[in-house]
């Protein structure tokens, strides 16, 4: 046994070496010192997991460690402490089990605080020459350099006459965002290729990269523990139980038999099932690229009927996308395509990539350019195979061509779409079209959600509402909240009718909403890691079906594991009553319960499986509405 193990999980070892101890005793012809450290043991751990179950009691939660307890007393009342041994080696080991559960894949949110922006480079009043300070140490007022491809450390307004910024991970917007003199720039987002000027409006504290970390501690401090799904039967089978192992004792007037039917009572198919059907589930999720982070999400993936998404990178595939070529005769759109990406080859702006991977799509060969130049915030001017192109903004181009461009023409179209314009030699060659496009599947996905018994789902992104209505348009998606911050999607989950609700996203922005989430699902691929960390589930794939596969299996896997707990009671009932004639021996019974474990571990292990067609949510049981009387919510773990 690894000794990280054993550190973890000491009443398991140490139950173990008593166990081969105590045979070791009996083999040498010492039973009386083999009885005294069995029963010595098992009272020990009788009182430590009784006077949990006492500080449990009175905070008003009743468990099925109480049934433990009893039979442990009674085994060892009556002499029977090998039959005690078995009892506190499953006891543990259930809850050992548990506990190996709880702690797949949960980690802190330390790449969120390490992305946090650290330092920033302060202008003095009378130098041009910037000194670099601790982010911390920005106060309102001061004047900071920002350089190319940098964080922007602080809120601030913009000083420079233009500049572009990336604030997908703010607000989930793929396209970068041009901003002029005097507007607001969000501390987070990255600067374009240009080195800025800004002035700071608040304290590394007070902004807005800052705000989401504090939100995302919020929501994960506030989310409520979901309840140990075997503590839901507790009561009743507690009642049961010590109901049939009374009465064979009043009937027989033999305390062995309250001994014999309570070894057969210990709850040790309720505490093993369970966990083993979740840790079963969630190697299956493994399997199929989702990583899920406790017993806990699966089951609330299993209760779950409101679903929301956000836009960008997650129902869309988080890229600008070539949609369109609108050439101006006498140029052809294969032209105008080559030339334009050729051109692009000396941009390092997020557009400059999409153009030139459209162009590779078609099979189109680029030329190199003799020489090209960038001119940041607007577009890009290169010498292709003799000609002069030009790629970038309307104004840019309207600049350099002679027979001017046709239209007023938006910069983006009504969809969410972004124009890039092409001049050639002094002429307007045409247009290109580029768009962030719904994942080929994404519908099918929503359609599929529908039939596992989720609501409407709704739209949550900080995109623009034009871009949000399109894409919304297109998967059949009715509700659509646009030109969100971070509060506000926490603010609308919150709200969400349909509970438990889930939450699917990528970016930091997502995070403070994906853990305040009853379930938070990150897209893992090329969302963001603090995304991943404060989300309940990772798709690792960039494949948003798996949201389907993720709610599929969590429904499959809490069926399971109520069919294996339903299975133990019924047949540790079925051996209650038999021993309560006297016809099973307390260590004989013992080692029954064993094949009652092992009866449910085996069908708990059925998770593994792939299982056949879907489960839809009327279909799976609440567990609250399992046992009558303990709502969910209402009981405390």
């Amino acid at each position: 046994m690894r000794l990280s193990v054993i550190r973890r999980y000491p009443e398991v070892a140490a139950t173990i070496v008593v166990g081969l101890a105590v045979f070791a005793l009996l083999g040498t012809g010492l039973p009386t010192a083999a009885a005294r450290l069995a029963s010595g043991y098992a009272l020990l751990v009788a009182a430590v997991t009784g006077a949990r179950m006492v500080r449990d009691l009175l905070r008003g939660h009743w468990g099925l460690d109480v049934l433990a307890v009893l039979a442990i007393l009674a085994t060892v009342a009556v002499g029977e402490y090998v039959a005690a041994l078995i009892i506190v080696l499953m006891l543990s080991g259930g809850e050992a089990l548990e506990d190996f559960a709880a702690r797949r894949a949960r980690s802190e949110l330390d790449a969120l605080l390490e992305r946090a922006p650290q330092a920033a480079h302060r202008l003095p009043p009378d130098s041009e020459t910037p000194r670099d300070i601790p982010a911390a140490s920005v106060v309102v007022g001061d004047v900071l350099l920002v350089k190319p491809a940098e964080l922007v450390p602080v809120d601030g307004i913009l000083l420079s006459a233009e500049a572009s910024f990336d604030e997908s991970s703010l607000t989930g917007e793929s396209l970068p965002v041009t901003r002029a003199a005097g507007e607001t720039v969000m501390s987070g987002s990255v600067n374009g290729p240009q080195a800025v000027r800004i002035r700071a409006t608040a304290t590394t504290a007070d902004s807005q990269y800052q705000r989401i970390v504090a939100l995302v501690r919020e929501a994960a401090a506030s989310k409520a523990p979901v309840v140990r799904l075997a503590d839901r039967f507790a009561v009743p089978f507690t009642a049961v139980s010590l109901l049939i192992a009374g009465g064979a004792w009043l009937l027989s007037g033999d305390p062995v038999r309250f001994a014999e039917v309570l070894v057969l009572a210990t709850p040790c198919p309720l505490l093993i099932a369970a966990p083993v059907a979740f840790l079963g589930g969630m190697s299956r999720s493994a399997r199929n690229g989702i990583i899920v982070k406790g017993g806990a999400t699966l089951q609330q993936l299993a209760r779950a009927r409101g679903i929301a998404f956000d836009k960008t990178g997650t129902l869309s595939y988080g890229r600008p996308h070539l949609v369109a070529v609108s050439p101006e005769p006498p140029f052809n759109a294969g032209e105008v395509l080559r030339l334009a990406a050729s051109a692009e080859q000396y941009s390092s702006h997020v557009l400059a990539a999409a153009v030139q991977a459209a162009a590779l799509e078609k099979g189109l060969v680029l030329s190199p350019a003799t020489s090209a130049a960038e001119v940041a915030t607007n577009g890009v001017q290169a010498q292709v195979a003799g000609r002069t192109v030009l790629v970038g903004k309307r104004r840019f181009v309207a600049a350099a061509v002679r027979n001017g461009l046709p239209g007023a023409g938006p910069a983006a179209g009504a969809a969410g779409e972004l124009l890039v314009y092409v001049g050639v030699d002094g002429r307007f060659a045409g247009t290109l079209t580029l768009r962030d496009t719904p994942r080929d599947n994404a519908r099918a996905t929503l359609e599929r959600l529908a039939r596992l018994g989720l609501g409407q789902p709704v739209m949550l992104t900080g995109d623009g509402r034009a871009s949000a209505e399109s894409t919304a348009a297109a998967l059949g998606i009715r509700t659509v909240h646009a030109e969100l911050l971070p509060e506000d999607k926490v603010r609308l989950v919150a709200a969400l009718p349909l509970r438990p609700a889930i939450m699917v996203g990528d970016g930091v922005n997502d995070a403070p909403v994906l853990a305040a989430a009853d379930v938070g699902i990150a897209m893992g691929a090329r969302g963001s890691t603090a995304a991943g960390e404060s989300a309940d589930a990772v798709i690792v794939a960039d494949d948003i079906s798996k949201v389907a596969d993720a709610v599929d299996i969590g429904r499959r896997t809490l069926r399971v594991a109520l069919e294996s707990i339903w299975l133990g009671i019924l047949l540790s009932v079925g051996l209650m009553l038999t021993a309560a004639f006297g016809f099973i021996p307390a260590v004989a019974g013992a080692l029954t319960q064993e094949l009652v474990d092992l009866a449910a571990i085996l069908n708990a292990l059925r998770t593994l499986g792939s299982g056949t067609g879907y489960v839809p949510a009327s279909s799976v049981p609440d567990p609250a509405e399992e046992v009558r009387g303990v709502p969910p919510g209402n009981a405390q773990h």
